[in-house]
């Protein structure tokens, strides 16, 4: 297999497991959000952490997103090695080595790099980094509206760090960001961008992120951009909070029943290799398109143990069927190609260029 795109002839989708995206459902929901947020006057920023593939990354800035979000540098690299230059980093890039890179990759021409800061030390380490730099660095105060991850705690601190970048040479204060919507991001950010205007620092850009919360970013006060990565394919998680069906579900993981141990019980060839072991939450490890009853229960490293009791109908020894997973970016990861599909039948394969960066 070609490490970047391969002839249809060359992609046997019996050769199980193998993820698929179907191009219709990928370019449908590319279209989607971008016209809510067209409809809306905000801008698109996807986060590629969904597919980590470049080419996806321009289907998306053709279909009129302003940029993209990663939250790693190696993923930049790969990003800026395509062409697509407009990057807002939404992640502490803290320490000697990491910032040396992020100054180089910022001073490749036609870059445009942004970075989220959520304390005074990194804003002063990206200060000594960038304090004789051609252009100063844009910083995006993160605030923490309800997460409860990372982010300055309330619009007071996120007024005295921006005040901080403000006064550091190298850096321009630009903006606030949060992830995801939260029932108290409106409120916070009321006082925050009131309080920064009062003190003439008005955000450049108010950017909100997340897939399930997107339809709410046009609440949020002063959005200027919305950060989504999920809906590019969408998985059971997406369709469990209301914001897509089965049927806008890109990914399909093929594999094969290899075992029918007991007459309720199904083994197939992708666990938690494939599948990955992450819940969201949820029941079983991911819906089985041909047989929604079934519950996957648990997954060794390359097995899937299926629970066939509550199905009418059972998968046979060596039948193929398809799974959407709970969670598409962490699939995405596990996986050098990812096969693009139009009605059953293969157009292209994807290296997954920014697969395992997570540095």
């Amino acid at each position: 297999m070609s490490p970047a795109v391969a002839t249809q002839a060359t992609v046997d989708l019996r050769d199980t497991p193998v993820v698929t995206i179907d191009l219709d459902r990928l370019e449908a929901n590319i279209r989607r959000l971008q016209a809510y947020c067209d409809a809306h006057g905000i801008a698109n920023r996807p986060h590629i952490k969904t597919h980590k593939i470049p080419a996806i990354a321009q289907m998306q800035m053709a279909g009129g997103a302003r940029g993209i979000t990663c939250q790693k540098l190696g993923e930049v690299a790969v990003m800026l090695d395509a062409g697509i230059t407009d990057i807002f980093i939404t992640f502490n890039i803290l320490g000697e080595a990491k910032l040396e890179r992020l100054r180089t990759l910022a001073s490749r021409r036609g870059a445009r790099l942004s970075v989220a800061c959520d304390n005074a030390e990194l804003a002063r380490q990206l200060s000594r980094t960038f304090a004789d730099a051609a252009e100063p660095l844009p910083v995006i105060v993160e605030c923490d509206t309800g997460m409860g991850r990372t982010g300055v705690q309330t619009p007071a601190e996120a007024l005295a760090l921006a005040q901080l970048i403000a006064r550091l040479p190298g850096l321009r204060f630009e903006g606030v960001m949060t992830y995801p919507i939260m029932p108290d991001t409106r409120p916070f950010f009321e006082a925050a961008l009131a309080m920064l205007n009062r003190a003439g620092l008005p955000a450049a850009a108010v950017s909100t992120g997340g897939t399930p919360v997107y339809p709410r970013a046009h609440e949020v006060p002063g959005v200027t951009e919305h950060r989504a990565g999920t809906y590019v394919f969408n998985d059971r998680a997406t369709v469990a909070s209301g914001v897509a069906t089965w049927d806008d579900c890109a990914m399909r993981i093929l594999t094969t029943v290899i075992s029918r141990p007991t007459p309720t019980r199904a083994i197939i060839d992708a666990g938690s290799k494939t599948l990955s072991s992450d819940l969201q939450g949820l029941v079983g490890h991911g819906r089985t398109v041909e047989y929604p009853d079934a519950v996957i229960y648990k997954l060794n490293e390359e097995h899937g143990y299926v629970d066939l009791s509550a199905c009418a109908a059972r998968p046979e020894v060596g039948e193929v069927v398809s799974v959407i997973p709970n969670h598409t970016c962490v699939v995405t990861n596990l996986h050098a190609h990812l096969v693009g599909v139009r009605r059953g039948r293969a157009e292209v394969v994807w290296n997954v260029a920014a697969r395992g960066l997570v540095r």
